[in-house]
């Protein structure tokens, strides 16, 4: 299992429009993922937007239950987070996924994202992993 960090926003879309998030498995239960603040990611007040961190935790967690079901294709049912902290441009936000629970069709987990050592939100979700059908697998699949 890698402990190196990879770039996952590697198709067009709006987390690589945004700067990108590199990912890592720390374990069959644990993850981690990372993103550095620029500019495009502020609100009005001067810090990270609350909208940007909701989409970095959705993507990191999201990744996380992905390859926790196996690589299998995941969907958001749920994600509840509390935003305790805030960074600002030239932060590095580090993600820490737990997998809690993972059974057949769900996988719960629980997401901080930290800043300087500082945890700036907190998160628990839930994924439907998707089963996919042969037919849909494309060329080769």
């Amino acid at each position: 299992m890698s402990k190196e960090f990879e770039q996952i926003s590697l198709k067009p879309g709006f987390m690589k429009h945004n700067g990108g998030v590199m990912f890592r498995n720390i374990s069959d239960i644990e993850y981690e993922f990372k993103s550095t603040i620029n500019e495009n990611h502020l609100n009005v007040a001067g810090i990270t937007h609350g909208g940007y961190l909701s989409a970095l935790v959705d993507a990191g967690a999201g990744t996380a239950a992905h390859r926790s079901a196996d690589n299998a294709p995941c969907v958001t049912i749920s994600l509840d987070l509390k935003f305790i902290g805030a960074s600002k441009v030239g932060d590095e936000i580090i993600g820490h996924v737990k997998i809690l629970k993972k059974t057949k069709t769900l996988v719960f987990l629980y997401c901080e994202l930290k800043c300087n050592n500082k945890i700036i939100t907190s998160a628990t979700g839930v994924w439907k992993i998707i089963k996919v059908k042969p037919s849909n697998l494309g060329p080769g699949g």
